[in-house]
């Protein structure tokens, strides 16, 4: 079992944050028309994630909780993903800045299930 001393520890954590603060960077340059909507969503999906593996970190003593806020990150990444199709679609960001995005959730998707189908080697 790895020794884990907090969920900033985890590498799904680390790239989940890192994902989330570059989506608020490209955001950024969204319309203005977009900051209740798209902005809004994406920005807060993307947050969501390293936010629920942080909350389910805290609360790994009881494993259907872990589970259940790993399954809300879940959630949350492929919400995410939509509105990266959304901000493709209506041409915010590029075809190779969307593939970029979707390959790197792809790996914090896979990390996210792996932790969820193996809740023993990070719960108490």
């Amino acid at each position: 079992m790895a020794t884990y001393s907090g969920f900033r520890d985890l590498i799904v954590f680390q790239k989940s944050y890192r994902l989330a603060m570059e989506i608020f960077e490209i955001s950024k340059t969204f319309p203005k028309e977009e900051k209740y909507s798209l902005t809004d969503q994406i920005r807060r999906s993307s947050r969501s994630i390293p936010t629920n593996i942080a909350e389910s970190w805290a609360k790994r003593i009881y494993v259907k909780i872990f589970v259940n806020k790993f399954a809300d990150a879940l959630g949350e990444e492929n919400e995410t993903e939509i509105w990266l199709d959304f901000s493709r679609d209506c041409g915010y960001i590029t075809n190779e800045k969307h593939e970029y995005f979707l390959n790197e959730y792809e790996e914090v998707r896979k990390m996210l299930i792996s932790m969820m189908n193996n809740p023993e080697k990070f719960c108490k």
